[in-house]
């Protein structure tokens, strides 16, 4: 992700202000909603609504996990499989972004929730 991002970066600001410009870098299923606060949330949940990342190097099953919140409340992961490059760009200090990209009511928790995660190139 970084090279990509490094690239694009560098083609946006040529000749350019990157203000307030991000890169889709990710669409994936929240993992372990079943586990957190999804269900609880649910009604309250719109696409598009903001969602924060934040690193948790200490998981004991993850090193390179991210939470995933919504408005503050955890509602489950980044999958484990996924999450490589958003952890190293976090850890290297990149800004990332996400939102809500899809929902829906679905027996299988894999498939309620898709984040989007963004780049952000520029503010």
């Amino acid at each position: 992700m970084r090279s990509v991002c490094s690239a694009l970066l560098a083609l946006v600001c040529v000749g350019a202000q990157a203000d307030g410009l991000r890169l889709l870098a990710q669409r994936s299923p929240l993992a372990g909603a079943q586990y957190h606060r999804l269900a609880e949330v649910w009604p309250q949940l719109t696409v598009g609504d903001a969602l924060t990342l934040e690193r948790e190097p200490g998981n004991r099953h993850d090193a390179r996990a991210v939470r995933v919140l919504w408005r503050g409340i955890m509602i489950g992961y980044l999958p484990r499989a996924a999450n490589f490059e958003a952890a190293d760009e976090m850890d290297a200090g990149a800004r990332l972004s996400a939102r809500i990209g899809a929902l829906m009511p679905d027996p299988d928790p894999w498939k309620r929730l898709r984040v989007d995660v963004w780049v952000e190139l520029g503010r």
